[in-house]
C-alpha cells in the first residue's frame, strides 16, 4: 500500500463506522491523519471505536449525528472543532439505499428518507463545515483556507439503475452538489470532488434484492465488485495535497462499467 500524506490533518467521516467509511477511515490512519467518526448507530460507533482504543490511541474518535438534522449536525461540528481544533477533511460516506421497487411502487416515505439521508445529509455537513475550512489553519480567519471535501456517490448518479430512482436520483443530486460547491470553493483552498464506484459489498447489500446485485453485477466488466479499499486509496488522494488541481470532479471506480 502506498502511502498518502495526510500527517497531521484532520478528517470528518460520516458513517465511518463500517463499510467504505470505515476503510476510509483505515486508510486515512494509516496515513497519519486524525479521525472523527460522524455516525448514528451509536452501538456500532462504540463498536468501531474499541476496535481502534489500542492501535490509534488519541488519533480517532466518534460523535452520535443524525445528519439530516442541521441542529444535529450544526452541533457535531461545534464539539468536533472544540476538540481537535479544525476540520481539514469532510468525507461524506453516510448512505442508504432504501431497498428495490420501480418508481411507483417505492413508498414516497422510503424515497424521501433516501434523499434525505443521501443528499441532504451531505448538504448539511457542507453548509456546517465549510465555514471551518475558509478559516485556515490557524481557526482565526486569517487564512489561508485548506479543505478537501470527498463526497462518495455512485454509478447510479450518473447512469439510473432501474428499481432504484429513489438511490440514483439521490447520488445524481449529491454529484450535482459537488460541481456546483466546487465551482463556489475553486479559488479559496477548498477542493470538492466526488467518487462514483461501482456497488462494493457492504452492510448496504442487506437493504437490496439478490436480483438486483446480480443486475449490478452484470454491467462491470471486470467481472467483480469493487473492494472498499480501493474506493478509500481514493478517496485518500482526494483528501490530500497531492490533489491540487481538481474540484468539482467525478472519479469513477468501476472496473470499466463508467469509461467516460
Amino acid at each position: 500500500m502506498n502511502r498518502i500524506d495526510l500527517e497531521g490533518r484532520v478528517a470528518v467521516v460520516t458513517g465511518g463506522a463500517q463499510g467504505i467509511g470505515l476503510a476510509i477511515t483505515e486508510r486515512f490512519l494509516a496515513s497519519g491523519a486524525k479521525v472523527v467518526l460522524w455516525d448514528v448507530d451509536k452501538a456500532k460507533l462504540d463498536e468501531t471505536l474499541s476496535g481502534f482504543a489500542k492501535t490509534h490511541v488519541g488519533r480517532v474518535s466518534g460523535q452520535v449525528v443524525e445528519l439530516t438534522d442541521d441542529g444535529s449536525v450544526a452541533a457535531a461540528t461545534a464539539r468536533t472543532v472544540a476538540g481537535a481544533g479544525r476540520i481539514d477533511i469532510l468525507v461524506n460516506n453516510a448512505g442508504i439505499t432504501g431497498g428495490n421497487g420501480t418508481t411507483w411502487e417505492l413508498d414516497p416515505a422510503i424515497w424521501r428518507r433516501t434523499v434525505e439521508v443521501n443528499l441532504i445529509g451531505p448538504y448539511l455537513t457542507c453548509r456546517h463545515v465549510v465555514p471551518v475550512m475558509l478559516k485556515g489553519a490557524s481557526g482565526k480567519g486569517d487564512g489561508p483556507g485548506y479543505g478537501r471535501i470527498v463526497n462518495i456517490a455512485s454509478v447510479a448518479g450518473k447512469e439510473g439503475n432501474p428499481n432504484a430512482s429513489h438511490y440514483s436520483a439521490s447520488k445524481a443530486g449529491l454529484i450535482a452538489l459537488t460541481k456546483s460547491l466546487g465551482k463556489e470553493l475553486a479559488a479559496q483552498g477548498v477542493l470538492v470532488n466526488a467518487i462514483a464506484p461501482a456497488a462494493a459489498r457492504t452492510a448496504m447489500f442487506a437493504q437490496m434484492k439478490p436480483e438486483h446485485i446480480d443486475y449490478m453485477l452484470s454491467k462491470i466488466p471486470m467481472g467483480r465488485f469493487v473492494e472498499v479499499s480501493e474506493v478509500a486509496a481514493m478517496a485518500a488522494w482526494l483528501a490530500s495535497e497531492d490533489c491540487s488541481f481538481s474540484t468539482g470532479a467525478v472519479f469513477d471506480i468501476t472496473g470499466g462499467r463508467s469509461t467516460y
